[in-house]
């Protein structure tokens, strides 16, 4: 209703139309960030700014701000006749970068509250709350990029991600151990990854959130990047630069949880809203946070709006989608009695499974030069399959069993490696079942897990040369890689989000080395096609020996359609072996492309010269073979000979 204090607005068009409000309630509208929230805009000859919010249990909404003195008296939204419980109205006396909240009157229990905007493009740098009238706009210039995305993003093309977390990943001490900006980073972090070879970044959530230790997983601003950082404009332009340096950006979305701050969306028009009532399916009890009622048509569509969002908006090239595994049962994280099942007795959530499904279709409808990565930590089954298959519909799947039994596998002393070779090998055996991403996250390096150097035994030597085997040994194994920040030069320490990454580290000869040969490997795997274009078949790898447990030691090959062929054998004890002999399909001169024992890399220099050529000498069924020499705790990749070659 108008308001009754003798104040005087222009007419303002109720901005959802019948087909708007047809998709919303279908839990199908996927930009209704373009309807919804605070916009700058013109009505009646008169520059103001609209607002639009969903609460169909109001009584009445107003807005309050710093243009009123946080009132709730002289800006009454009117609510739409339609029913479905959009309150919007127009005020040409708010200015961009206002200050502003809902104060929302329920219904039900006289509950006034007031909420920041769900859909502001721009909150307060916390710890502060209020939403801010932000024109979003950003001339982009990434076209070329944006043109060659379909290729560069295909599942048959390389991918090699550094995740980082934007508070973290850098500081600037000599200034109270300053944050950089989004700006700032733009500067040295676009040049930095592309020297490193990774193709894309991924960053943890950037969506605003109220506890920074949350590291951006307890998300309060679906539509606003946080802005402890910098604007709106700041985070595009940071893009904007990964983008010209050739570096694809991958954005961790979080759909599967949000905080019980009051100004977001908990209870949010005196009802549970985005929640369900009930906290048997309505509250996270590992994360204190309270889940999302993807039975709620409305609900699927705001969040589906935040998905096309960052990929419109923000020209993201990748979802990865947090803690899928925690929407899917219905008992996750929970005791007998704790959880209700589903209409079947299963504790299957096919509310939330109907949903990702919906999802991905619209992300590949409206963007199908990106992917979406699902972090899904069960066996779920064809979570990156096409739906109409009955799959979730992803691109791609974090492939966690790897990396569990391969972290269990490394921190073993080696002389009981042998007793345990399956932790190795095991992961080959389903490794074409999904469409994998091999991690070594941010989760492997907290909560007392130590860091991938600490987690490596053996002497202070052997710690590095376990590590630069297991990254080669990563980039060999078929999936898509990802790598957390810091582990590319060995950090010694825990990751910190309170501290920068520990960069001296590279003034000293080991952490340099791997370094060095992280580079190596990034530059080995994009050069090699026959490392990612077949990542996903069985026709693109062939164990040649899998089973020298005694010795621990396993050999590969990798292949490429158009003839190319790697062979990878990798060594994990601390003893050379020489003489080693491995059968190949290929007689002539194979040339040593990689060896994680080279001396600029920190190792002992063992290795095979550079090249090996086959000789007449049966192994592995094979009537050619190689005789070579297996450095201590390495791996070395041979490229064959081509097809015909002597």
């Amino acid at each position: 209703m108008p308001p009754d204090d003798g104040s005087v607005r222009p007419m303002f068009p109720y901005p959802f139309t019948d087909e708007d409000i047809y998709l919303f309630s279908a839990g199908r509208h996927c930009r209704l960030y373009e309807k919804l929230g605070a916009h700058v805009c013109t009505v009646g000859g008169r520059k103001g700014v609209s607002f639009a919010v969903w609460a169909p249990n109001a009584e009445a909404v107003s807005v309050i701000g710093d243009f009123n003195g946080w009132s709730g008296q002289s800006h009454a939204l009117s609510v739409g006749t339609d029913g479905a419980g959009i309150w919007y109205g127009f005020f040409p006396d708010i200015l961009e970068g206002a200050l502003y909240k809902y104060r929302i009157r329920s219904r039900f229990n006289d509950y006034t509250v007031d909420k920041a905007d769900p859909f502001a493009f721009l909150a307060e740098v916390p710890p502060r709350t209020a939403s801010v009238v932000h024109d979003l706009k950003r001339l982009w210039t990434d076209e070329v990029w944006m043109r060659e995305r379909l290729r560069t993003g295909a599942l048959d093309a390389p991918m090699s991600i550094y995740e980082v977390h934007l508070g973290s990943w850098r500081r600037v001490p000599e200034a109270g151990n300053r944050m950089l900006t989004y700006r700032e980073l733009a500067d040295v972090l676009p040049e930095y990854v592309r020297d490193m070879g990774f193709t894309h970044v991924e960053f943890m959530p950037i969506g605003e959130h109220p506890f920074y230790g949350s590291w951006g997983y307890q998300v309060t601003g679906y539509f606003a990047p946080s802005a402890r950082y910098g604007s709106p404009e700041d985070c595009q332009y940071l893009i904007d630069a990964l983008h010209r340096h050739g570096i694809g950006v991958i954005l961790d979305w979080v759909p599967s949880h949000f905080p019980t701050d009051q100004h977001g969306l908990g209870f949010f028009d005196g009802t549970y809203l985005y929640e369900h009532a009930d906290p048997r399916i309505g509250f996270h009890p590992e994360w204190n946070s309270s889940i999302f009622n993807y039975g709620r048509h409305e609900v699927g569509s705001i969040l589906m709006s935040s998905a096309i969002f960052w990929l419109d908006r923000y020209h993201a090239d990748g979802l990865r989608v947090d803690g899928v595994a925690s929407m899917l049962y219905r008992d996750y994280a929970r005791a007998a009695g704790e959880w209700i099942p589903n209409v079947h007795g299963g504790h299957e959530n096919h509310e939330a499974i109907h949903f990702l499904q919906q999802l991905n279709e619209a992300v590949y409808r409206e963007y199908p030069d990106v992917q979406t990565i699902a972090e899904e930590s069960t066996a779920w089954p064809m979570v990156s399959r096409p739906t109409s298959m009955g799959g979730l519909g992803f691109g791609l799947k974090w492939n966690m069993g790897w990396m569990h039994d391969t972290l269990a596998y490394f921190r073993r002393d080696p002389v009981y490696r042998r007793f345990h070779h399956g932790e190795w090998t095991f992961s080959i055996w389903y490794a074409f079942h999904e469409n994998f991403v091999l991690p070594l996250s941010h989760d492997e390096v907290v909560y007392g897990k130590g860091s991938l150097l600490d987690k490596m035994p053996g002497d202070l030597w052997q710690k590095f040369a376990n590590l630069r085997l297991l990254f080669a040994y990563m980039y060999a194994h078929p999936g898509k890689k990802l790598l957390f920040m810091g582990s590319e030069f060995a950090q010694w320490r825990e990751w910190n989000h309170e501290e920068s990454l520990d960069w001296h580290l590279l003034g000293q000869a080991a952490h340099a080395g791997v370094w060095h040969c992280l580079r190596a490997l990034n530059a080995m795997y994009r050069g090699e096609p026959a490392l990612w274009r077949r990542d996903f078949s069985q026709d693109g790898f062939e164990w040649v020996d899998v089973q020298d447990a005694e010795e621990s030691i396993i050999s590969f090959y990798r292949k490429d359609p158009q003839g190319d062929l790697l062979l990878i054998v990798c060594n994990a004890t601390p003893v050379p072996r020489f003489n080693y002999r491995v059968g190949v399909a290929r007689p002539g001169l194979w040339r040593e492309i990689m060896n994680t024992d080279a001396q600029e890399y920190g190792g002992s220099g063992h290795g095979n010269m550079g090249a090996v050529h086959s000789a007449p000498v049966s192994a592995h069924e094979q009537y050619q073979s190689l005789n070579l020499t297996l450095p201590p705790l390495g791996a070395i990749v041979l490229k064959a000979p081509a097809p015909g070659e002597a």
